[in-house]
This record gives structure tokens, C-alpha cells and sequence, in this order.
């Protein structure tokens, strides 16, 4: 679901948006066609890990905690929205904070999942891929912010990677 709203949503949102330039909360902002669609599809993907990840991580508490964060974190991404791509639209700048802190909230916690993920994995192809993950992640989040040109390309790479790896991580049976 996320990957065909990243992908298809733009062509239905704020004109002169690039799926190239603009990230996905921007597809989300204030004042934006269609928001609601990428904030609901937050929401669902906040939820989703949560529920897919809990019983994966039975008897880690600090995974569990990592995990809520993660979650919680992207349900809240959604709720406060990011500003206009238009810099000339009015906006709500505390809840373009608020969605700063909570999306930073979210790469964070998904890092810090990752690498203690790594700690769990009995094999060491799993633990080089959840490090890898983790490396790409921070790797991705610091291309976004120095080639801003290229920000939805760094990000729509880094969730295709990120929550490809956790379904893959998820749907084995052992660690």
C-alpha cells in the first residue's frame, strides 16, 4: 500500500509537486489535495508495525519499546502535518515542528530497532542485513538533508528498503 500511494498519490496532490524533489510528508502537508490519503496510509503503517512486530519480539522488552516508539512515532507524523510545498501558503508552523520531531522521532527509533535487531540474529547474514538496514537508513536520512534536490528519491528509497526489510524480518519464524 505504501509504495502505490508514493508512487501514485503525486499525480493527485499540490501541483508542482516532484515525486524527485518533494518527500512523502509533503504529500501529507497542510493545505494539500488528497492529504488525507498519505496521512491515513501513516496511520495504517504505524499501526500495522506495531500488530506485525509484537509477537516477533516476545520477551524484548527494549525491541518492544523501540517498536512503539517507531510506530506510535509515524501515527503522530500524521496527525501534525508538515508545511505547504508552496512557501507562500500559510501553515500552522507548530505542527510542521510537530511533525519534524515526530519524523525524526521515527528515523531514530527505526534505527535504533534495527541494530538491536541484529543483536537477536542467530545467523550472520541476518545480523549484516539488520545493520546494513540501519546504515542505510541513517545513510538516506543525511542525503535528504544535504541534496534536498533529490529529498523524495532519498526517502522513497529508504521506506521501500526499511519496511521491505522489516516484512521480510518479520515473516521468519526464527531469529
Amino acid at each position: 500500500m505504501l509504495v502505490l500511494v508514493m508512487f501514485l498519490l503525486p499525480f493527485y496532490s499540490a501541483s508542482g509537486y516532484s515525486v524527485v524533489k518533494h518527500t512523502t510528508s509533503q504529500l501529507g502537508a497542510q493545505h494539500t489535495p488528497n492529504a488525507w490519503i498519505m496521512n491515513l496510509t501513516f496511520i495504517l503503517m504505524g499501526f500495522s508495525s506495531i500488530l506485525a512486530g509484537w509477537d516477533y519480539f516476545q520477551g524484548y522488552w527494549f525491541h518492544r519499546i523501540c517498536l512503539l516508539v517507531f510506530g506510535i512515532s509515524l501515527i503522530l507524523v500524521a496527525y501534525f502535518h508538515h508545511a505547504p510545498i508552496d512557501a507562500l501558503t500559510p501553515f500552522n508552523k507548530h505542527q510542521d515542528d510537530l511533525h519534524s520531531l515526530f519524523a525524526t522521532t521515527t528515523g531514530i527509533s527505526f534505527i535504533l530497532l534495527a541494530v538491536s535487531t541484529a543483536f537477536l540474529q542467530t545467523g550472520r547474514m541476518h545480523m549484516i542485513l539488520a545493520l546494513s538496514i540501519a546504515i542505510l537508513a541513517c545513510l538516506f536520512s543525511i542525503l535528504i538533508f544535504r541534496f534536498p534536490q533529490l529529498a523524495g528519491i532519498w526517502q522513497r528509497s529508504l521506506f521501500v528498503l526499511s519496511f521491505g526489510w522489516l516484512l521480510y524480518e518479520w515473516s521468519r519464524k526464527d531469529l
